[in-house]
């Protein structure tokens, strides 16, 4: 059973929650498609774990303070969530921009209340030789191509979609902008603080990704102190989505250990 609800975390700042399972807390991070990509990663994990998905604010219509603005923002929001609620031994897995805030939590994870990263198809980082594709200079077409294995099979016409579906995404899009700061989506400084890190950490990339490859992905893995490159074939990324069963395959070998 899911229960949906808001949490302040500062006078201005409320986070909409889902909860679902008992076990381990499990934060799961959505990317910049909204929680709907992450509906069926957070199903799966709460089998065994207790799983929080937040809709970061400015998603799906949610408010957002006009300072709030950058991942760091979301980074120390989702801290105080954790610590506020009494919570230790916390996994977080991440998605896309999902997994760039994980990364950021991670560095500044200063009580050790994380113990574990999941980061999938993440951006954040800059990567000599490996830049992230230009997303927002995508059409729905090149979205298809660039983020999936199967095109044809994701692809979805703007024309055919409903008036409902496309404000959302473009709303979306807009959040996504804010707190990515552009097309650059990532913080230049991040990549050198990752080795101090020593939590252990899965990266669980697309092998069709185009926005981050998995070059990008190895690079992102091995700059952390205890980060591993797990490649899911026949995927881009969203492999959740894509490849669901070979994701969540790989997530519990991950926890397994």
């Amino acid at each position: 059973m899911t229960t949906s609800h808001s949490y302040a975390v500062q006078s201005e700042v409320s986070l909409t929650l889902a909860e679902s399972g008992t076990g381990r807390p499990v934060l799961v991070l959505h990317g910049g498609g909204g929680p709907a990509t992450v509906t069926g990663l957070a199903d799966h994990l709460a089998r065994t774990a207790h799983v929080i998905t937040p809709t970061h604010p400015g998603w799906n219509g949610t408010p957002r303070p006009d300072w709030f603005t950058g991942i760091d923002d979301l980074a120390l929001a989702y801290l105080h969530l954790l610590h506020d609620r009494g919570l230790r031994d916390v996994l977080v897995v991440g998605s896309s921009l999902g997994g760039w805030i994980a990364a950021e939590m991670a560095v500044r994870d200063q009580a050790g209340i994380l113990s574990g990263l999941v980061l999938v198809d993440a951006v954040g980082v800059a990567v000599e030789g490996e830049p992230i594709t230009d997303f927002f200079a995508l059409d729905a077409r090149g979205v298809a191509e660039y983020a999936y294995h199967d095109s044809e099979r994701f692809y979805v016409d703007p024309a055919e979609a409903p008036a409902a579906q496309l404000a959302l995404r473009q709303g979306n899009m807009a959040a996504l902008r804010t707190f990515a700061g552009g097309p650059s989506m990532h913080d230049p400084k991040l990549l050198r603080r990752l080795g101090r890190v020593r939590t252990p950490v899965l990266a669980l990339w697309g092998e069709s990704d185009r926005i981050v490859t998995p070059a990008y992905g190895a690079a992102y893995a091995a700059a952390f102190g205890d980060g591993r490159l797990v490649v899911v074939p026949e995927a881009g990324h969203l492999p959740h989505v894509e490849r669901p069963e070979a994701t969540f395959a790989a997530i519990d070998a991950f926890l397994d250990e």
